[in-house]
């Protein structure tokens, strides 16, 4: 006797395309696409036009899910609210750095120390005298954050991993561009401009009547160019400190949030880090604020230039001259970052739910 025929399966043998067809068929596909279409979940079994726009939605979903990437624009509103805000309140501490370091070891010192220097001020012009000069800064502080928030946020968005963090390196690169771009559009002459308006204060008789005569004066007298001096100084100087400003305070912040780049920083911890990060800036370049500040003075005209001001300095008065008006200096820069970065934060979110960017 013969063995039994050996059953078989309708996706064997010839009629293996009829059941697969079938099968489609009762699954309401059409029975001539390709399987890999019907059964594929991953992006890689798309079409290339599915998934590029599947990658474009998944960095977007990354990015929101991680530390937002800030819109420039954003940037630039919330930077300059903060810089308003913030030398409003540390302006004495400013005045009173900026006349030590005036105050220069060539004549005999009129001042024995920081409180000396309050004490004066406040005999010779009232608590009025401690905020002399604040409409020059002021005018330029909310400009000058504006420059810096906004170029900053520029040039790291696209530095930006998937989740929105930024590497120390690419902090410390775009914190120097934005020092340099603040430089150039801002501070240097709004610098001069305080410095002229403070230095004239300690004359016997004072020429500069406010802000907008000073700035009338200082042009008619001395050009545009006269708004502009220590412009190397003032480059070097802030590119540093914006340098390191942000890398320290990428720097904790990455280590803060560890591996959860959703975790949110509270203020106080944004202006612990802060302060840190304007300690360090401090110290890595009073020297250049120093020259900055002799290059901007109305005796700008002993320096033939930046190199020549640090070696008369160095010459006439010694290396600790590198140093003066660091403690005002730092209880200033300290408190001035802390605010700043705190209220950056803080504008941003209210932005965020007000300014809806892609």
């Amino acid at each position: 006797m013969s063995p039994l025929p050996k059953p078989f399966a309708v996706s064997e043998g010839p009629c293996e395309g009829c059941g697969a067809r079938r099968g489609r068929a009762r699954s309401g596909l059409h029975p001539l696409r390709p399987p890999a279409a019907v059964t594929a979940t991953g992006p890689g079994c798309l079409p290339a036009q599915q998934q590029s726009h599947a990658a474009r939605r998944n960095l977007a979903a990354a990015s929101v899910g991680g530390r937002k990437v800030t819109h420039p624009g954003k940037a630039i509103l919330a930077g300059g609210i903060a810089g308003g805000i913030e030398i409003c309140i540390t302006f004495p501490t400013e005045y009173v750095k900026t006349q030590l370091q005036l105050d220069g070891r060539a004549h005999p010192p009129r001042y024995r120390g920081i409180g000396d220097c309050v004490k004066l001020t406040v005999q010779d012009h009232g608590l009025r005298g401690l905020y002399r000069g604040l409409s020059s800064l002021l005018y330029g502080s909310i400009p000058k954050s504006a420059v810096r928030f906004g170029t900053f946020e520029m040039l790291s968005n696209p530095m930006r991993d998937a989740t929105g963090r930024l590497d120390n390196t690419s902090s410390l690169l775009c914190g120097l561009g934005a020092g340099i771009a603040e430089a150039i559009v801002v501070v240097c002459p709004m610098e001069t401009l305080k410095v002229k308006m403070i230095h004239d204060q300690c004359s016997l008789r004072p020429r500069y009547r406010g802000f907008f005569h000073g700035v009338s004066e200082i042009i008619r007298e001395q050009g545009v160019r006269g708004t502009y001096q220590g412009l190397t100084a003032t480059v070097l100087k802030q590119g540093t400190n914006q340098a390191i400003r942000f890398y320290v305070m990428n720097t904790l912040r990455n280590w803060y949030k560890g591996d959860d780049p959703r975790r949110d920083m509270p203020p106080i911890v944004t202006a612990a880090f802060g302060a840190t990060a304007g300690a360090a800036s401090v110290f890595g370049n009073t020297p250049l604020d120093v020259v900055k500040t002799r290059m901007q003075g109305l005796e700008a005209h002993r320096y033939q230039n930046t190199v020549d001001c640090a070696f008369q300095i160095l010459k006439q008065e010694g290396l600790q001259a590198f140093y003066k008006g660091t403690v005002p200096r730092l209880s200033r820069v300290c408190l001035d970052v802390a605010i700043v970065f705190v209220i950056y934060e803080e504008v941003v979110k209210v932005l965020n739910n007000m300014w809806k960017t892609q």
